[in-house]
């Protein structure tokens, strides 16, 4: 650290990733105590990364009782959705840097209540017009999860950044998962406006436990570059690091496998011969979630120099996922399988990528896993907008062959590039 060369020797240095080395904006000469962190805070950051998350996703199973209520069209309905989406899009690369610049608990406090006012609104909005408004301040301020994420990341010790960026990474899948079965439960017992107020109440909770645990100032000195300067130094990463660009490529396959099954999965479900309500649809999230132990697996062979075989295997096992996945007409236990083999292997992928890609400049975190980010909401819109028409066109055995193609290319990456990556 400034001041004491030393230091800069010691395992807690080394834990601080070198980010002593970066440049300031104030001085630094007198350093808080070492923050330790500790599995409960790793387990509170998998929490709030799982509850903000789940915000972009909640509205799906609402979509005809919001609209019902509102008098809204069905293209009005349909941009429910989408600009979520967009939001959250636009937060990845707009917000999410922010953590290289300011003191990152600072940031994720204000983010969270930020959160809990659009939520509020969507809650109480009266009109379509507002509701919407709403909805897209939510999508944009949920990545906060990406926030928690580097910030996790940058409190690890190096030896151990795997392990803790899996178990974070498992809090972010599961809150995935499992918003559907939520949000589709709590608006059956009290109404769509209820999974808002909920949401809001919670992340409130979660915005004052942070800001009570969290350490002051943040790990990670700020970078001294400016706003504008911060959003071309992350194209500019990823004009120079090769590895970002391989990583960010195996997350949009990913995703896009991932999202090509679950954006159209009730189709197939809701039709003969199983014909399941939106309830039971939504309870298939809490099988999903059985792959979540797949992360910290993932984390722990990273922290062991098993990145590269640990993404081939999860790449072949998502492309063998999708043999069962085609069998669901046929059989819900096939199904169940290809559930658990595609969630399991899709966070492998994704606690991988974050790990090797944080790893190559801990003092440019938030920007790196923000870039990345991107690439899962290409990938994930690629998927839902594929897979829904192409069920519609061909089929769900036409939608097995998508998810499939996503996956054959995703391994095929692997196999080009493995010789020649480092990790």
């Amino acid at each position: 650290m400034p001041g004491n060369h030393k230091a800069a020797t010691t395992r807690r240095a080394e834990n601080e990733n070198a980010a002593a080395a970066a440049p300031t904006t104030g001085p630094r000469s007198r350093e808080a105590p070492a923050f330790t962190l500790s599995r409960g805070i790793a387990l509170l950051f998998a929490v709030a990364c799982g509850a903000a998350v789940a915000n972009v996703y909640f509205s799906q199973p609402l979509l005809a009782t919001i609209g019902e209520e509102l008098s809204m069209s069905p293209a009005l309905v349909g941009s429910i959705v989408t600009l979520t989406h967009v939001g959250y899009g636009l937060g990845l690369f707009f917000l999410v840097p922010l953590g290289d610049m300011v003191d990152r608990r600072r940031l994720v406090v204000a983010q969270l209540l930020l959160l809990v006012v659009a939520l509020t609104v969507v809650a109480a909005a009266p009109t379509a017009g507002i509701l919407l408004v709403g909805m897209a301040a939510t999508g944009l301020l949920a990545v906060v999860t990406q926030t928690l994420v580097a910030f996790a990341a940058s409190l690890a010790p190096a030896a151990e950044r795997g392990r803790i960026v899996g178990l974070v990474t498992s809090g972010v899948v599961t809150g995935i998962l499992l918003a559907r079965t939520a949000s589709g439960l709590m608006a059956d017992l009290a109404g769509w406006r209820s999974v808002y107020v909920a949401s809001s109440s919670l992340t409130a909770l979660l915005a004052l436990v942070l800001f009570r645990v969290l350490p002051r100032p943040s790990a990670v000195a700020p970078t001294t570059l400016r706003y504008g300067q911060l959003l071309r130094s992350t194209i500019t990463l990823f004009a120079r690091e090769r590895l970002l660009r391989i990583r960010a490529l195996f997350c949009l396959l990913a995703f896009a496998a991932f999202s090509t099954l679950w954006s159209s999965i009730a189709l197939p479900l809701s039709e003969a011969p199983y014909s399941l309500n939106h309830s039971e649809i939504g309870a298939l999230g809490l099988i999903g979630v059985a792959g979540a132990p797949a992360a910290n697996v993932a984390g722990r062979l990273n922290d062991r120099g098993l990145s590269q075989r640990t993404t081939g295997i999860a790449l072949a096992l998502l492309a063998a996922s999708w043999l069962p996945l085609a069998l669901t007409r046929g059989s819900l236990w096939a199904l169940v399988v290809g559930v658990v083999l595609l969630d399991l292997a899709v966070q492998a992928v994704h606690v991988t990528n974050q790990t090797l890609i944080y790893a190559l400049h801990p003092d440019a975190g938030s920007r790196l896993i923000g870039g990345y980010m991107v690439f899962y909401s290409i990938g994930s819109a690629t998927g839902a907008i594929a897979a829904t028409s192409l069920y519609t066109a061909a089929g769900w055995g036409a939608v097995c062959a998508l998810g499939a193609a996503f996956s054959c290319l995703g391994l095929a990456l692997w196999a080009c590039t493995r010789e020649r990556a480092s990790t």
